[in-house]
Formats: structure tokens, sequence, C-alpha cells
């Protein structure tokens, strides 16, 4: 009785930490776009979005491919001392932990900044070219859900096929950063 009520705390805690890390995130992210965006030309708050676009994608690569990698050959290449095995296999017994990082929270923030950072773009097109605001609203945000669908569906079969080597490349990244 005793564990499960502490296996219900953990996850009670964990959901809780999960909501605080995606509004302080949604909070910075957001700010950074609505202070860059408005003072900037149109082209680069293009790129902004993007960039937003991009980090949603590969957090979401990453978060499938710990999911979807096995735990045993990076057994073996810690054995082998190969660097970034061993972060590797403490990625993967967290999994759970790392994707619903990755894929909800840095994920879904960034879609959802690119998202309203497209509508100031989008604002600012129509004010500049003097264009129906409703209409290139629309097409804008048509454009940056399709481009982060498009992407992320490219990106989870990546992930799937490779996940052994983008687990290994995100355990160096994080070894590097040990030293």
């Amino acid at each position: 009785m005793k564990k499960s009520k502490t296996k219900k705390n953990d996850r009670l805690r964990w959901l809780f930490t999960v909501c605080i890390l995606s509004f302080i995130l949604s909070i910075i992210f957001s700010c950074a776009s609505e202070t860059i965006i408005p003072n900037i030309n149109i082209l680069f708050g293009i790129l902004v979005i993007i960039l937003f676009i991009l980090i949603s994608i590969i957090f979401d690569m990453i978060g499938v491919a710990i999911t979807a990698a096995e735990e045993t050959p990076f057994h073996s290449m810690a054995s082998k001392k190969v660097k970034g095995s061993k972060h590797s296999v403490i990625l993967l017994k967290n999994s759970d932990k790392l994707a619903s990082i990755c894929n909800d929270v840095i994920g879904d923030v960034c879609g959802v900044v690119s998202g309203s950072a497209g509508m100031l773009v989008a604002s600012s097109i129509s004010t500049k070219f003097n264009l129906n605001a409703s209409l290139v609203v629309l097409l804008v945000t048509a454009i940056i859900a399709s481009l982060t669908i498009t992407g992320k569906a490219f990106g989870k079969t990546k992930a799937i096929k490779n996940s052994e080597a983008i687990t290994l490349k995100v355990g160096k990244f994080l070894n590097f950063f040990k030293k």
C-alpha cells in the first residue's frame, strides 16, 4: 500500500514539475518572440518562426528516439568506454520523463509560440502591404501548422529508424557538458 502511494506522489510531483516547466518556458519564449518580432523586419520574423518550428521538430525527434531505442546496445558501448554511452543509458532509464519534456513541454511550447509569433508577423505583413488581416493570419497560421506537422511526421520516422544513433548523439552532447 505504501509503495503505490509513493508512486502516486511521484507521478503527481512529476505532473506538477511539467506544469511549472511548461509555464515558465511559455513565458520566456513568448516574451522573447513578442519583444523581438515587432521590432524587426518581416524576413527576420519569419526566420524566428522557422527557428521555433525547427526546435519543436528536433526535440520531438529526440523524445521519440529515446523512447524507441533499446538499452542493451548502450550497456555494451559503455563497457567499451564509448563516449556518451553512459549518459545514453541514463536517458533511456528516464525515457518516459524525457519524452514528456522533449515532446510535450519543449515541442508543444515551441509550437504554440511559433503560432503566436506568426500572428505578429501576419499583422506586420498585412499592415505593410495593406492586405486583409484575417486572410493573412489564416494563411500564416496554416503554413506554420503544416510545416510543423509535416516536419514532426518526417522527424518521427527518422527518429524511430535511427533511435540508437540519435540517443547516442544526445548522450555525447550531455557528456560534453559534464566536463
